[in-house]
């Protein structure tokens, strides 16, 4: 299906998303902190910068966009059909970082969790796998 935007539009558009504070990481911050647990925002010593970091139990929570990071599986992770080579290139890149920061981290000592964009549609669910992680040493 063609976009329904002229490129530079679409440029437009794309240069404003932001990749902190979006709704899907709002969700699971209330989410941790409605369940009493505190955290840290950003972890600018940590690889990767966390979204969630807490210290204290040694456990960081990532919010992955669906797009933005290939969720593979999800309707929303579809990749656009214009100008293909630069997003392939772009979504692969950004998937390989995720992995290389995932390893770093837990060869730190970390305990480590993906959220995905789809996944804070489900507050029930959301609430089941917070509380798993967080909960379970």
């Amino acid at each position: 299906m063609p976009d329904v935007f002229d490129k530079e539009k679409r440029s437009w558009i794309m240069s404003r998303v932001t990749g902190k504070d979006t709704k899907p990481e709002m969700v699971v911050r209330r989410a941790v902190h409605g369940l009493g647990y505190r955290y840290r925002l950003h972890g600018k010593n940590l690889p990767g910068h966390p979204d969630l970091v807490l210290t204290r139990h040694k456990k960081i929570v990532f919010v992955h966009g669906c797009f933005w990071h290939g969720h593979e599986g999800c309707k929303r992770s579809k990749r656009p059909s214009s100008n293909t080579q630069f997003w392939n290139e772009k979504i692969d890149k950004t998937m390989r970082r995720d992995i290389k920061v995932e390893e770093e981290l837990k060869a730190l000592g970390w305990n480590v969790l993906v959220v995905w964009e789809c996944e804070t549609k489900n507050p029930e669910e959301l609430m089941r796998k917070l509380e798993r992680f967080l909960h379970g040493e």
